[in-house]
């Protein structure tokens, strides 16, 4: 869940209520929440004190974190602040050094097209190569992220699935022009970033 974002600069107590009456009106057991802190576009954040105080208001309900705050300061307090809450960095830069401290894995866009390389850290962060293979991981995601994400993702799909379709982006987004699809190709490349793979391959 997202904070409410249409007003900003609302209080922790008001956002507290909003995920309040969220609970209250599903009024179910089953129900798992995974807040989605990504102030940068929603303008709105979850702070340490306001996640403290869901936690301990509704135990079993608020399980976990997506953070796409992009500030690794702000992963790591979540991570030393409430163990065993689900912490997902939102990207897999800092996907070693989550796994590290308890992080629970990473949900990431770059995750579409490059899952195998992400999901062998996850699996292997404790073995020999770990720091190798988070610098493969992270080199590729630095190149990926010096295009909009969103459209960088879809033209490497297309070209691995070898089906234009893919490269198709709802408005207001736009496709990576020709030549922004060439010099991302060609960073790519330069990574031996395997185009030929089903990316999702886990």
């Amino acid at each position: 869940m997202l904070p409410p974002f249409y007003y900003k600069g609302v209080s922790d107590d008001g956002i507290h209520a909003s995920i309040a009456e969220v609970v209250q009106r599903v009024a179910d057991d089953r129900l798992r929440i995974y807040l989605y802190h990504i102030p940068p576009m929603a303008g709105v954040a979850f702070s340490l004190p306001l996640i403290e105080r869901l936690l301990k208001d509704f135990p079993r309900i608020v399980v976990g974190i997506k953070d796409s705050s992009g500030d690794w300061n702000n992963t790591q307090a979540l991570l030393d602040s409430f163990p065993g809450f689900e912490v997902f960095p939102g990207s897999e830069t800092h996907l070693l050094d989550a796994l590290r401290k308890g992080g629970a894995g990473c949900i990431s866009a770059t995750a579409n097209v490059n899952v195998a390389a992400i999901s062998r850290v996850i699996r292997e962060w404790q073995g020999a190569d770990a720091d190798a293979l988070q610098d493969g991981i992270a080199r590729t995601r630095g190149a990926i992220q010096k295009f909009p994400m969103v459209a960088a993702n879809k033209a490497i799909l297309a070209r691995v699935r070898d089906d234009p379709a893919w490269d198709v982006v709802r408005p207001p987004l736009r496709p990576l022009a020709a030549e922004a699809k060439a010099q991302l190709f060609q960073a790519l490349e330069a990574l031996q970033f395997d185009f030929g793979r089903r990316v999702a391959t886990v």
